[in-house]
Formats: C-alpha cells, structure tokens, sequence
C-alpha cells in the first residue's frame, strides 16, 4: 500500500498527464499490451510511478521489469523517494515481495516467476522484448495481465509482430507521448550540433543481425591514427567540456582514455566488470566535474542520467537506430549553463541514420518483410551530410553551411576538402580548416609508406598552388578521395617520366 505521508511529492509535466491519460484510454479500448513513448530526458520512470500509484489505488498488483541490474536500482530509489512502498525480485537482492509494488530481474522472473495475483506489467527497455525469448515467455504465460512497456525507440523489429500464443500483437498499441523535437522546443531537452570529422574504413566489416560484427570493427576502429583524430578534434571542438565516449570494445575504450591521459585531461573507463562501488565512484566523480572524460563501450547507452555531460564522442559504429538514438540520448538533457549538446561522431552513424533529433519512425513494426528499395532511397535523400570545411553535418538539402558558411561548388577537375571533392574556387577560398585537413591526410601517407621528408608539402603544393606554410604536421587518415587523387598524381607522373625516356631514346 501507499504511504499517506510520501517522502516527496511530484507533479506532471503537462505531456507527462496526456501520456498518462492516453496508455489507460488504450488499455479501456481492449489493448493488453501498449507501448508508451517518451524520448530519453522525457520522464518515462516518473510518468510510470504515477501509473502505478493510480493502479495500486484501484487494488492492483504491480511488477515492474527491468533488464539491468542498473535499472532495478535506479527505479527502486525513485519509488522510495516519492513514498511508494515496494519490494524487490532479483537473485540475492529479493525483499518485501509481499508488498503490492514489486521491482523485478527479468532474470529473476524468468527463473522464479511472478506473484499470481499481479495485475499490471510495466516493462521497461520494452523495445528489447521483441528479440528476447525471456520477455516473449512472460508475455505468453501472462497473457491476460495489463502490460504497459516503456521505451525511447519503439521501432525495434517484431514489436508489434502477431503471435498466435497471444492472440494478436507483441504489443497491440503505441501511445506517443512527446517527440524529442517537442521536448526541445518546449525546452525539456536541448538540440544537438554534430561534427563528423573522420570515420573508419569499414570495407570487409561483416554485418550480424543487423549491425556491425564487434570483433571486426573493433580491429578497424583500434587505430593510432583513429583515435589521435578523436583527441586532436575534442581539443578542437570541446574541449574542457564533460564528454561521454562510446567506443567499440574495453580495449578501444581503454586506448582512448590512455590517449586522452596523455595529453593531460583527465579520463576514465567504465564497463561492467567493475564492482558497483567502483562504478559508482567513477561515475560520481565524472557528475562531479572532477573527471572531464568518461568512456564505455555500451553500459552507459541506457539508464545513465548525468545532465552536466554536453559532448558525445561517437567512435562506435553503428547500423542500428535503436542503438544510435539510446547513445546520443544522454547528452540531450538540459542543466544550467548547457544551450546545446555536441556530438562528434567518428563513426560515420549519422551519415547512415540521419540526425537524432529529427522526427524517428514512431510506429509498431509488425515483422513483416519491407519492400526497401525505394525507401532506402528516400532515407538517403534525407540524411545529413558533412561539410567539407568544418565537419559540420549539414541537414539534407541544405547547400550553405550553417556552422562555417562554407558553400562547395559543383564538382570539377580539382580536389580539396575534408572527404569530399569539390571544385577549388580561386575567388571562394576553403578555410584553413579544410587545408589543414588536407595536409593531415598527405602527411599521413607520407610517414606510413615512409616517403622522404617534403613529399607531403609537394603533394599540397600540385593541389593548392601554395607551399603549406602554418600549417601544422598533425596526421589524419585519409579518405578515398585524397588517395584517388595521389593516385592520380603517381600514374601522370609516371607517364611524364616515360614520355621523357621516349623523347631522350
């Protein structure tokens, strides 16, 4: 039962109350299982906490599920704190299941089950339990019991698939509570800028189910070159601000902190083999502000809060939206002083799922094979792309750049840029930026195939017309577009040096 004196109270947000309103609207239209949707930042746990005290009021058992130890913790403290007494379902953890709010494992219920009497289901994650047999199992067995399943990316394949075991849908109804558009613009949430200044060659990196195969990617991602690109563009572009970092595996996450450690910041790792003093210590001294730098792998994609964090560094690659939205996630919240996130994404993600704050595909999907081909065109034609100049991901259609107010030219015989190729325009010339770039990537290739010393400055000269005096002898991997040009540069060479035996012969 409820306490009559709660420890704290609290009070709706407006959209918070309408979603409210519109799950129990769903469950009264004969929906069994609804999903409701909130962005990250937009209160899902809180606006579950007021579901449950209305259904705990009307004498309903309720059980809600988690899939992280985390994320059972995370929830009991906000019961506790707004004065719902509850008890506690998972392994050596398991208190007060006589209570009528229980907090649960779904490894635990898996194994142990739940209270026959329980009333209301809330999942939260739920975008999970269209890939998991644990989740489906419960499902099947409960049926008949209300179910309420709480997300941040309810597109997950198979939510909404038909399953005879249950008559109808994993889920049968989506209520939309806010989008994260809404919430910035009612500023719940702030808009991000995003920055692609450099991403991995993935050519030979298989895809498993559905995204990147981990032990492929981390072999290309886990480069020298890969992650001084990632520190030199932090300095760059955000530096001293709190930065999470999503990288590919403990080692990758480990280089990049060792990197950043280096050059005098101070960085930590994270991941799930610390104990959860050590987590927690880690990641208290990261809200604090003691620590500028925390990277993971993917423990912290969900159920991680620190609003103080405004930098995202992604030097994960991914396919996956349901992936790439939960990441960028934790920086969109607001805190004073923050106006904007930024995310610099190393990963080349955007360019392949478009801008985390722009409208997602809000519905079920039933499972079904999609026709493709035209909508992969239509996908394309709506992503961001990065300026040549700063890096800065341009929203599509647009030609000028917002960040920088470079505008590329159409494509000629001349190749400059940060991996592209645009026309050099005499009267428009790039920013140094861009011709920093450049240089980077010539320089690069000079040290690894171990030219002589001034290849580099050669190379710039027969681009640019210039010498490459200012410019400093910083290295970044060069894109197709640089080595198609060098390339280039070597055949005419070539045929030059032969046309001059021809002509001594």
């Amino acid at each position: 039962m409820l306490n009559l004196h709660p420890i704290e109270t609290f009070v709706l947000r407006d959209y918070q109350t309408e979603a409210e309103k519109s799950t129990r609207s769903s469950m009264a239209r004969g929906a069994r299982r609804t999903v409701l949707y909130l962005p990250t930042g937009g209160g899902k746990t809180l606006t579950a906490t007021s579901i449950i005290r209305q259904a705990v009021a009307k004498g309903r058992k309720v059980v809600f599920i988690a899939n992280r130890k985390q994320l059972v913790s995370q929830t009991s403290a906000v019961l506790t704190k707004y004065g719902i007494r509850h008890g506690i379902l998972q392994a050596d953890n398991t208190r007060d299941t006589h209570e009528d709010v229980l907090v649960a494992s779904i490894d635990t219920v898996h194994i142990r089950g739940l209270p026959d009497d329980v009333g209301l289901l809330i999942i939260d994650e739920c975008h999970s339990v269209a890939g998991s047999e644990k989740y489906k199992k419960l499902l099947f067995k409960y049926n008949l019991v209300a179910t309420v399943g709480l997300t941040a990316t309810p597109f997950s394949s198979g939510l909404g698939k038909h399953y005879n075991e249950l008559d109808g849908a994993l889920f049968q109804d989506l209520v939309v509570g806010a989008t994260i558009k809404d919430l910035i613009a009612d500023g719940y949430l702030v808009d991000c800028d995003i920055y692609a200044p450099s991403e991995p060659d993935l050519k030979g990196v298989k895809i498993s189910c559905g995204d990147y195969n981990e032990a492929q990617l981390g072999v290309a991602v886990d480069k020298p070159e890969l992650i001084g690109d990632i520190v030199t563009h932090w300095f760059k572009l955000a530096s001293g601000k709190q930065t999470v970092v999503f990288a590919t595996n403990i080692p990758h996450s480990k280089h990049i902190v060792e990197s950043f450690l280096a050059v005098g910041v101070s960085a930590e790792h994270i991941d799930y083999h610390d104990d959860d003093e050590t987590r927690a210590a880690k990641m208290d001294r990261f809200a604090r502000g003691e620590t500028t730098i925390l990277s993971n792998c993917s423990l912290l994609s969900e159920g991680w809060d620190c609003p103080t964090c405004e930098v995202m560094i992604l030097a994960r690659p991914t396919r996956s939206l349901i992936r790439f939205i939960q990441m960028v996630g934790r920086v969109l919240r607001p805190a004073p002083g923050k106006v904007r996130a930024l995310l610099l994404d190393h990963s080349g993600s955007t360019a392949r799922l478009g801008h985390p704050c722009d409208d997602l595909p809000l519905v079920l999907d039933d499972g079904k094979p999609k026709k493709s081909a035209s909508k992969k065109a239509e996908i394309k034609e709506q992503l961001p792309k990065a300026c040549t100049a700063c890096y800065f991901m341009k929203p599509a259609g647009i030609h000028v750049c917002p960040a920088c107010g470079f505008e590329p030219e159409k494509r000629s015989e001349v190749i400059v840029g940060a991996g592209d190729l645009v026309k050099m325009d005499r009267t428009k010339p790039l920013t140094k930026d861009a011709k920093q770039h450049v240089f980077s990537q010539l320089l690069f290739i000079e040290r690894q195939r171990n030219y002589k010393s001034g290849w580099s400055a050669n190379q710039y000269r027969s681009i640019f017309d210039v010498w490459p005096r200012g410019l400093h002898e910083v290295t970044a991997t060069p894109t197709q577009a640089v080595l198609n040009k060098i390339k280039s540069n070597q055949i005419a060479y070539a045929h030059r040096m032969k046309g001059s035996d021809h002509a001594r012969g």
